[in-house]
């Protein structure tokens, strides 16, 4: 046998062999049915803290600058089946577990649910239907969760860590109406058609002084734009308003003190709700991957408001309002819809167009982190 030959023979032997992986850390996550009956797609979370306590568990404290998160997908996964998440799993801010520090941790399970939407436009596609309380995953109803466990972590070991999600976030708690603040809740005919599920809209309404004293007396309305809220508008009562006008404490008593004065302008104030699959806000616009949200409020949403609530209904006497998101949809109304309103106040808007676009001109900027200066680059604020 000659050399060539063995060596031949011996790399073959090898490529026989089988391969020997370095152990990785893994956690498995099982949900009973007790918990949800029915198989899962989403998406299931594992997040570790060195801290844990009632109101900021470990999937509380995630985020841009939080505790380490990994995430997989997950199809149809039936009850009592393991959902692994391993060393392969993106996480964030560390990359993968291999990156965690030996050590021990509080680990806690929990599992984005995601609905089937058959769209109208011939798409297919997995989302998490909002619950009505803005798409923040981690409070979303129907959401499930484990209690955080203290384990002894090391990225090297290959005994698997066993986490159970067997709890349900329940439904949200909308706030009462009273003699000054109401909320509506509909459903659209029109998204509900363009995306093959039963997509809803809503409204919070704050009623001028004494409206009830003048049953025949008709008002304008202000729409103040902005992100999802089921707090009363201007922050009237110091009950958790939002954005723009929002304000905090002594703010809230002034805008409250100014709306039940004698000499306030009666008017309706008005603040929308339009969560998407997609966002906490559709944008207020008709969309080609979000659907007709725009056509939705105009024909829909603020026609029940007005008749419900004894408004003029004409565009002199509909006015709009917004800042930051708000500012962008309350302009974008007046532009799409310029003989539906009577004019818009947008104070500070997200860009309008690409030539600041979040500071960056994607026109003519070549590098969207650093400004180029003749002898120096400076790095953009995010």
């Amino acid at each position: 046998m000659t050399k060539r030959f063995r060596s031949a023979l011996s790399a073959l032997a090898l490529l026989a062999a089988p391969m020997i992986l370095p152990a990785q850390a893994r956690f498995e996550i099982t949900v009973p049915s007790s918990a949800h009956a029915g198989p899962i797609t989403g998406r299931a979370y594992v997040a570790l803290s060195k801290s844990n306590d009632a109101q900021r568990p470990p999937i509380q404290q995630t985020g841009e600058t939080g505790v380490p998160l990994f995430g997989v997908d997950i199809d149809e996964v039936t009850p009592g089946r393991a959902i692994v998440v391993d060393a392969r799993a993106f996480g964030f801010p560390s990359r993968s577990l291999r990156d965690i520090p030996a050590g021990e941790y509080w680990v806690q399970p929990f599992i984005n649910v995601y609905t089937k939407f058959a769209r109208a436009d011939g798409h297919t596609v997995w989302l998490h239907m909002d619950q009505w309380e803005g798409q923040h995953w981690q409070r979303s109803p129907g959401n499930l969760f484990g209690e955080p466990v203290k384990v002894t972590f090391d990225p090297k070991s290959s005994t698997p860590i066993k986490l159970v999600a067997d709890k349900v976030i329940p439904p949200v708690k909308v706030p009462a109406d009273n003699d000054y603040v109401k909320r509506i809740k509909i459903q659209s005919d029109i998204l509900t058609k363009w995306w093959g599920h039963p997509i809803y809209l809503g409204a919070t309404i704050l009623l001028p002084k004494d409206y009830d004293k003048h049953p025949d007396v008709k008002f304008p309305v202000v729409y103040d734009e902005g992100h999802f809220s089921l707090g009363a508008p201007g922050g009237f009562g110091g009950a958790g308003g939002r954005g723009r006008g929002s304000g905090r404490g002594g703010a809230q008593q002034s805008f409250t003190d100014y709306w039940q004065a004698d000499g306030t302008p009666r008017m309706l104030l008005v603040t929308l709700q339009h969560p998407s699959p997609y966002y906490d806000d559709s944008y207020g616009v008709n969309s080609a991957n979000n659907g007709p949200y725009g056509d939705a409020i105009t024909k829909e949403l603020i026609p029940a408001v007005e008749s419900k609530f004894r408004a003029i209904g004409q565009p002199y006497a509909r006015l709009l309002t917004g800042g930051s998101t708000g500012g962008w949809i309350s302009l974008a109304h007046q532009v799409f819809y310029p003989d539906f309103y009577g004019g818009t106040w947008s104070l500070c808007p997200d860009g309008v167009d690409f030539r600041y676009h979040q500071i960056v001109n994607v026109y003519s900027d070549t590098n969207a982190y650093f400004i180029e200066h003749p002898w120096m680059k400076v790095e953009r604020p995010t």
